[in-house]
């Protein structure tokens, strides 16, 4: 930061200092400073109390307790010249206590706060700030925010809230106060350092894309669990004991040893195709490839011996092989497919473990 002078056009830099230089507390003054403008936190928040102890059998007391514009609780911690290498885990225990609070007790938070004998109402204040004409339009404390203001931040603090904003979703700030002397003038600088400003939009729309990724592959497991189980159960009324022993799992393959170590009957169900497939992949490449040729060198055969026609694919650039019958027009998420994704493998599974079984033996 750099003062201007206009006399003789030049610029002077304003030295940053420290809280403990200048003789300021915690609680005495930056709490005070943020309860009096919370703006400086960049939005419009409804300061509803101070040192907010209204926890259940905990003594613990937070530094300032908001409402922002959706109705939600923020907890604002305040931390001076260090942030110290707990903040993290004790905001986290206030956003959970704060949780639980109802409309009407925050409500009583914050007359508290203004006071009970006050001639302003909470409430009224409250829809005033919400810009709500019926707190029944409101829907309070739905999720919980996180404020962290600090002159500097700990590396485990940092790289915890950004673990919890990435991977879980959690909404936190970090600001950097940093306060300036400048002669006999003092000046106080808040900087949002975490999300940066200019990427907090870009961040916001990176969650809500993982949250619909993470919302289909739930989705995929749940489908796939039932897709497997109840191809399980019509082997069993079938009378195929190959999979007598397999539990349905969310992957997309379910699969049966055929009595060579690396070899396997598979069947396969993918998001536009279900497929049974021998699958060919021992440690060597080379057997992979001895094994395939010898096979191929049977192919009407086996071909003749199962009815229809398959897919043979030397896989060369995954070291591995692959003979398959498959079956289009099916996919996972397509339920509707899944009958005739299942009947194409409980009515074929059997003769094609059997046909390879007794070709693979007359190689070995």
């Amino acid at each position: 930061m750099f003062s201007i002078n206009q006399v003789d056009n030049s610029i002077e830099k304003i030295q940053p200092t420290s809280f403990s230089e200048l003789g300021f507390s915690e609680r005495n003054h930056l709490q005070e400073w943020i309860a009096k403008n919370p703006a400086a936190l960049g939005e419009e928040l409804l300061i509803i109390q101070k040192e907010f102890d209204g926890f259940d059998d905990t003594r613990e007391r937070l530094d300032l307790l908001a409402l922002d514009k959706q109705g939600d609780l923020v907890i604002i911690e305040n931390k001076l010249d260090d942030s110290g290498r707990n903040v993290t885990w004790q905001a986290l225990k206030y956003a959970s206590y704060c949780a639980t609070l109802t409309k009407s007790q925050i409500i009583d938070i914050y007359q508290s706060y203004l006071g009970h004998h006050s001639e302003h109402n909470a409430e009224h204040e409250i829809l005033k700030f919400l810009r709500a004409s019926d707190l029944d339009e409101v829907r309070f404390n739905q999720n919980q925010r996180i404020i962290f203001v600090a002159n500097h931040y700990r590396k485990e603090v940092t790289s915890t809230v950004l673990w919890l904003m990435t991977k879980h979703e959690m909404p936190i700030q970090c600001f950097k106060a940093t306060p300036y002397k400048f002669g006999e003038q003092i000046f106080l600088d808040m900087e949002q350092i975490i999300p940066i400003k200019e990427t907090e939009e870009f961040m916001i729309k990176m969650a809500e894309k993982n949250r619909e990724e993470q919302n289909m592959f739930k989705e995929r497991d749940r489908l796939l669990l039932d897709f497997w189980q109840t191809v399980i159960d019509r082997c069993k009324q079938a009378g195929i004991a190959l999979f007598a022993n397999a539990a349905p799992s969310k992957f997309n393959n379910i699969g049966t040893g055929i009595g060579i170590t690396g070899l396997s009957v598979n069947f396969v169900m993918t998001r536009n195709t279900g497929r049974i497939e021998l699958y060919i992949s021992k440690n060597s490449p080379e057997e992979n490839t001895r094994i395939f040729n010898e096979l191929l060198k049977s192919q009407d055969m086996i071909q003749q011996e199962l009815g229809y026609e398959l897919i043979w694919e030397s896989l060369d650039d995954k070291k591995a092989c692959r003979i398959k019958a498959e079956l289009s027009d099916v996919g996972t998420f397509d339920q509707q497919t899944w009958d005739a994704a299942i009947n194409f493998f409980v009515g074929n599974v059997q003769k094609f473990y059997d046909v390879f079984k007794k070709h693979l033996a007359n190689i070995n």
